[in-house]
Formats: C-alpha cells, structure tokens, sequence
C-alpha cells in the first residue's frame, strides 16, 4: 500500500482482525454483486469504500422515482440511467481506487459462467427466486462463495453458503426449487426502506469476514431480521443430501 491507501484504510489497519495483511486481501479482491437496487445499493459502497479492488455490478434496469425510496446508490439525476451505470458513477465518488465493471445485462448461466472463475465472492443483491436459484447452481459447479440476502415488506434474512466446504448447504437446500412459486416483488408487496440497508449491509460485512478470513460468517445459518419488532432470529441449516443442486451425483 501507498501512504495515501496507509491513510484512507487506516481504522481498518488498528483491528488486529484485518491489519496490513487483511486490507492488502481486499485490495487485491473480486465481488461480483448481482443486482443494482435496494441490497446492492447498500452493500455495494461499503465493499468499494473498504477497499475491494473490483467490483462487478450487473443489473438490466433502470433507474425509476420509485427506487429512490431506498435504493441509495441512485439520485434524481439518476432517473432514465441504467442501475449499473449509476451505480458505477456512485461508487467511484466513493472511492475512485476501486475498479468497477457495469454490466447491462440481464444475468443468465453464460454471463455468470463467463465471470465467476476471476472472481472471490458472489454477492446476491437480487429480488426474484428463480434467479437465485441460477446464482446457486453456478456458485456451486464452480465451487464459489456465495453470499445471498433477500428483503421485503418488513423481513429480511442473510446467509453465506460456501462451496469450499463440503459440510456447506446450498441455497437449494433450504429453499427448494418450485417450479409452482409464485414471484413476489418490492412493485406489488412493498418494501420498509432502511430494510434493504440492514440486509445489504450485513452482506456487505459478510463478505468482507470472508475475503479476510476472521470471525464466524453466517455459514450454516440463516440470519432473519424483523423491522417491525426489531428482532434477529438465527436458524442453523444443514446441508440436505437428497438436494438436487449439491447432493452425490449432481455435480
């Protein structure tokens, strides 16, 4: 590190967890993060502020006056722009070291096959089952780490599913694939905006735990989070051997 990056990440440096070897990790890191909107706007600028060499954003929306209820990343100004792109400009106000790849895409196994072998960390910022279910299937053909939260309405949860350990679950183990689920979304159900912040956030912070290598990230648990009563609730999860993503056989 320079004496500029020796200033700007110096209240990480005093934490014996991270210190010079922890940052310099991070500095030399990959996320991708898929998904632009609410969890993406907020774990996106706490991993470009730490210090994430790269960050791969990927999102085909675009900014509407809806999304800036809670989707911080974006502005008024960023109304008509794509997610990514506003999302680009945001993070490297923040931190113009850190490199940021926009990709106005809609994400599908290709795109994630093409991406995923450079990169440290998935992070699933995105809103709909089935593609979380793609996200899965991909991170563990690839043997990658996933970090996957979801929020809506009042409720949110967080969990890091990681591939390099074979006691692991995938997210297909706890929420098994339906072809029957019926889609719920921030447009029809509605969404407690510091919600998305809480949940992005604790994604952003796991990530982080992991790149590094300190603590207990949330691997083998389900963190739920209740805005209305305030109330964090932890499920421990084990892996499902008859699951058709991670089970014998299947990969």
């Amino acid at each position: 590190m320079n004496d500029e990056q020796l200033l700007r990440y110096s209240r990480h440096l005093l934490l014996e967890e991270i210190d010079i070897a922890g940052q310099e990790r991070l500095l030399s890191s990959q996320v991708l993060i898929i998904g632009a909107g609410g969890l993406g706007s907020a774990c996106a600028p706490y991993l470009a502020a730490a210090g994430v060499g790269k960050i791969t954003l990927i999102d085909h929306d675009h900014v509407e006056l809806t999304n800036l209820q809670r989707q911080i990343m974006h502005q008024d100004n960023s109304i008509g722009m794509s997610k990514v792109a506003s999302g680009e400009r945001f993070l490297k106000s923040l931190n113009p070291t850190c490199q940021v790849e926009a990709l106005e895409k809609r994400v599908d196994e290709p795109l994630l096959k093409e991406l995923i072998d450079d990169v440290d960390v998935v992070v699933d910022c995105t809103d709909n089952f089935s593609t979380r279910h793609l996200i899965n299937r991909v991170c563990v053909a690839h043997g990658k780490v996933l970090v996957s939260g979801a929020a809506l309405r009042f409720d949110g949860q967080v969990s890091v599913f990681d591939f390099r350990d074979p006691n692991s679950p995938c997210y297909a183990c706890v929420f098994p694939p339906d072809p029957n689920y019926v889609e719920t979304n921030c447009a029809s159900m509605g969404v407690f905006a510091p919600l998305v912040g809480i949940i992005g956030t604790i994604q952003a912070a796991q990530t982080l735990q992991v790149m590094i290598g300190f603590g207990e990230p949330l691997i083998g648990r389900l963190l739920i989070w209740n805005a209305r009563t305030t109330q964090v609730d932890e499920i421990k999860l084990a892996r499902h051997h008859a699951c058709p993503v991670c089970g014998p056989g299947t990969h």
